[in-house]
């Protein structure tokens, strides 16, 4: 830890930059012997730890502190004065100052406060580095969320539902088939919806509506250009393509049986083409 000293008593610097260096508590930066100095000198250096008196001509260790804190709140003071005031104590709490140490200096007490500040510094470096992880892994992770939702309205675009009201559901369940890296053959399609509502019929029946609907006109296309790249390039991976032609042929009036949506197969290929086109 980078320490720095703020006090008008060369004697005093003299036996706090012994304590410091004998006991290795850290890396002395130096000293300053009045405020306005020792507010530069902050600046410039960057302590972790500085050790401020009381009263000092220029500019007194509260003004200083309380200054400070609003350009860097994460440098730790310890209050060395001979005021034992308990208001003045008080307001030097309330502006910042956490630790203190009476005058005359003592060296057991001067070890003990600097090494609690150290565990302090220490500890909140550990949770900050924490905090950045868990928002840089949520981050990413947002990040992928948007990725999927794009490719599945791409998906959805393609196939000409992009309107339906099925979509959010749809979508919902993607992301959460992805993010838990959950293969929906391991559930029934009841089973799955009651991951997001209490009502899972109903969730089943909009998304079987809006899949039905990408069937027919996927279906149209084919009738239109059986080699229209939409068509070969999901009659068969989002349906089956038998049953995209039985669709074909009751459009043409040569079937009257309709084709049935494997929603299973529906979810699964949209769930492939976000994994492998994100």
């Amino acid at each position: 830890m980078k320490i720095l000293i703020i006090e008008d008593d060369i004697h005093v610097i003299k036996i706090l930059e012994r304590i410091i260096e004998e006991r290795k508590l850290g890396k002395l930066l130096g000293h300053s012997m009045d405020g306005i100095k020792g507010l530069a000198d902050i600046k410039a250096l960057k302590p972790d730890i500085v050790l401020v008196d009381l009263l000092m001509p220029r500019k007194d260790g509260l003004s200083l502190v309380q200054e400070v804190k609003t350009i860097n709140p994460q440098i730790q003071f310890i209050m060395i004065s001979q005021v034992s005031s308990k208001d003045m104590i008080g307001k030097a709490y309330r502006n910042g100052v956490e630790y203190y140490v009476n005058k005359p200096v003592n060296a057991l007490e001067v070890e003990s406060v600097i090494q609690k500040v150290i565990e302090r510094l220490n500890m909140n470096r550990t949770l900050n580095q924490i905090q950045n992880l868990f928002h840089s892994k949520e981050g990413v992770q947002k990040e992928k969320v948007r990725d999927y939702e794009h490719e599945i309205k791409f998906v959805m675009q393609k196939i000409g539902i992009i309107g339906e009201s099925g979509n959010k559901d749809i979508i919902e369940m993607i992301h959460y088939l992805i993010e838990t890296d959950t293969n929906i053959l391991d559930y029934t399609m009841e089973e799955l919806c009651r991951h997001f509502t209490d009502n899972p019929k109903s969730m089943e029946q909009r998304i079987r509506r809006t899949a039905y609907t990408g069937m027919v006109n996927i279906a149209n296309l084919g009738i239109e250009d059986y080699m229209h790249e939409i068509f070969v390039e999901y009659s068969n991976s989002l349906y089956n393509f038998e049953q995209i032609k039985r669709e074909m042929d009751y459009i043409r009036g040569k079937s009257k049986k309709r084709g049935k949506v494997n929603l299973k197969k529906f979810i699964d290929g949209i769930v492939f083409y976000c994994k492998n086109l994100s």
